[in-house]
């Protein structure tokens, strides 16, 4: 048989044996990247490096430090552990192992009801060790739906996937996992285990082994709260192990800087039990972070040309019909309040209600883009098991705008809307952003397609003119329109989706939107939706994590603590509090109940900007002893030059994040 040829992504063309793989193909470019590949992308389509090519294939080499090939890291470190979890404890059923962010789990039933324990992570680590070092191959194989099902019959949850795939009614997820076509791949690590998966896997188990397990919970079959309870493993896989040493560092950074025990520590905020899971109140030290955070957007809302509205927090179920929420987003909704005029619904969202707002009145082009802003509080029905503070919580406050502008407005709008969040997310100190573009599902859409390349296009001018990267999301924007999703990487590398800019075709429609046109005519609006903080609560807790508790002096809510030496100095502190005070600080004072050193270590927990100390010398000579937080102390500073300083340092930091 003569040779055959393949393309490589630069164009060129390699020839290799009728027989070759792409692992051969890996091995003819350079022994490098032999070593680092995992898998291949062959005609558009990821595929294992043991399948052999065919003639003008056009293939790709994935290597293990890539997102791609990490995925399919953890997904084969998933397969391992199932593997050794049916070692360790005969008789165990596992269900999906699929790779996730920085990691991947598996779902276990174990016989009798049983329950892991911490110490079974280090005795199934142990085994997955063993498995890596025998270097067992994953040999793929396919068959039909009737003979997977007799393969898995000791495994009911196995076969009650292939009987959804068979049945049509798995998800995608599950029709992805395990094959189509009437067809189930599945790969085979030794004889005594095999497990479904479309793939692809690594080569061999010796191709893993930077994996760390890390915790065990419970988790319901399907996400069923009716369903079975299983037991979750997680655990992260890394392609090296410094990557798998960085990741666990960033993971102890982490748990340093969560934003649940730092609410706690510095008396920000707290979640009492008795109001139910996923509501927070705020503390008096929290409420002021919160109400600078809110005077800022109100400020840069009023100086962008936004009309301020209010709207209720419930609602007449007929407005959600209308809107399509009781549709679409019925699941995330509080359970409905019957009363004497109509069943209620707490609002999950703010939009149906501008939209009543712009309704109100017959509206000319001349008054387009009409763009309405409200902190409103919504309500959302978060499942218990997927709360976690702030960040994902029921109760909350969005800064909301909704602008309804023309479709020859919508460009600029887009531009200025973009400028706009990215100088919020500046000013509150973030510089790393990611943005993706989501677009049409092909399937799942309303609008005519017209309407959907015009408002694409518009996003990915705004995205092109600033000169931003940005990754295409396909198919995966809402069912009535396109968005920009802006995520931030935080102090220690974590990325948080925070904004969002998207475009509405649906509710101007569903909700009999008009404006007069210069024509005379009725025309439609579009309708634009925009978050910048994305919530208030939410924001907060990446705030306190990204600072680590140390939030910079504008933002602190105790910005300046003075602290006397003893009893004879505090009514000279007292007329360093009032300076302060005078000049904007946010300032308190600790008396000398208490000594010196404790008392300096307690402001220092509290992670306040300043710490001065004032005694006999500063006393008679009008003068602090400046302890700032991070830097050196400083002794001997003139009470009217500090003031001056402090009173600098803010305004320079406002005029700042006015100006970002």
């Amino acid at each position: 048989m003569s040779n055959i040829s393949v393309s490589l992504p630069d164009g060129s063309v390699r020839d290799l044996a009728p027989d070759a793989t792409a692992l051969d193909l890996a091995a003819a470019i350079g022994s490098g990247l032999k070593k680092a590949a995992v898998a291949a992308v062959v005609d558009g389509r990821e595929t294992d490096l043991t399948a052999q090519l065919h003639d003008g294939a056009v293939v790709s080499i994935i290597t293990a430090g890539t997102d791609e090939g990490r995925h399919v890291l953890r997904h084969s470190t998933a397969h391992v552990m199932a593997q050794a979890v049916t070692r360790l404890f005969p008789g165990a059923k596992f269900t999906i192992g699929p790779a996730i962010e920085n990691g991947f789990y598996y779902d276990f039933e174990l016989p009798g009801g049983a329950t892991f324990s911490d110490d079974d992570l280090g005795r199934i680590e142990a085994e997955m060790r063993e498995i890596v070092k025998a270097n067992q191959p994953f040999v793929r194989s396919e068959m039909s739906m009737a003979a997977a099902k007799e393969l898995f019959a000791d495994q009911p949850y196995k076969v009650e996937i292939i009987e959804r795939v068979e049945s049509a009614e798995a998800d995608n997820e599950d029709s992805a996992e395990v094959g189509e076509g009437g067809i189930i791949s599945a790969y085979r690590n030794t004889d005594a285990f095999i497990d479904m998966c479309v793939g692809p896997h690594v080569p061999s188990t010796g191709k893993l082994g930077f994996f760390k397990l890390q915790r065990v919970s419970g988790a319901y079959w399907r996400g069923n709260e009716k369903g079975p309870m299983l037991q979750r493993i997680y655990g992260t896989a890394w392609e090296s192990k410094q990557a798998l040493a960085d990741h666990l560092h960033q993971l102890e950074e982490a748990l340093k800087r969560d934003h649940r025990k730092l609410a706690t520590e510095l008396d920000l905020l707290s979640f009492p039990h008795e109001l139910g899971g996923g509501l927070a109140v705020w503390h008096p030290k929290g409420a002021i972070v919160r109400k600078l955070m809110e005077d800022y957007s109100r400020l840069r809302h009023e100086q962008g040309g936004y009309e301020f509205v209010y709207t209720p927090h419930l609602a007449n179920g007929k407005l959600f019909e209308t809107s399509g929420h009781l549709q679409w987003y019925a699941d995330g909704m509080y359970p409905p309040m019957e009363m004497d005029n109509g069943t209620y619904y707490m609002k999950p969202m703010n939009c149906p209600m501008h939209c009543l707002i712009f309704r109100s009145r017959q509206r000319s082009y001349r008054e387009l883009p009409l763009r309405l802003f409200e902190l409103g509080n919504v309500y959302r029905y978060e499942r218990a098991g997927t709360l976690h503070g702030l960040l994902r919580i029921r109760g909350f406050t969005q800064d909301d705008s909704h602008i309804y502008c023309t479709k020859e407005q919508m460009a600029t709008e887009v531009a200025s809307l973009l400028d706009f969040v990215l100088s919020v997310l500046r000013a509150f100190g973030f510089e790393d952003f990611t943005f993706n573009l989501s677009t049409k599902d092909p399937d799942k859409y309303i609008g005519d397609d017209e309407i959907w390349d015009e408002a694409t296009e518009a996003l990915r001018q705004a995205l092109d003119s600033h000169g931003l990267e940005y990754a295409v999301k396909e198919g995966d924007a809402a069912f009535y329109g396109p968005k920009i999703d802006i995520d931030v990487r935080d102090a220690i590398g974590r990325s948080w989706q925070l904004s969002t800019i998207q475009a509405d075709f649906q509710l101007p429609e569903r909700f009999g939107l008009e404006y007069v046109g210069a024509d005379n005519g009725r025309h439609r609006p579009i309708m634009l939706h925009r978050a910048l903080f994305g919530s208030i609560e939410r924001f907060f807790g990446v705030l306190i994590e990204h600072y680590a508790g140390a939030f910079p002096t504008w933002l602190a809510p105790v910005q300046v603590r003075v602290l006397p030496v003893a009893e004879a100095h505090e009514e000279y502190a007292a007329t360093v509090v009032e300076a302060l005070r005078a000049a904007g600080a946010r300032v308190d004072t600790s008396v000398a109940d208490d000594g010196l050193g404790k008392r300096i270590r307690n402001a220092k927990l509290e992670k306040i900007p300043y710490v001065l100390v004032v005694g006999d010398d500063d006393v008679a000579a009008g003068t602090v002893g400046v302890n700032p937080r991070g830097g050196e102390v400083e002794r001997g500073v003139d009470v009217e030059a500090f003031v001056e300083q402090f009173r600098a340092e803010v305004s320079t930091a406002e005029t700042a994040a006015l100006g970002a």
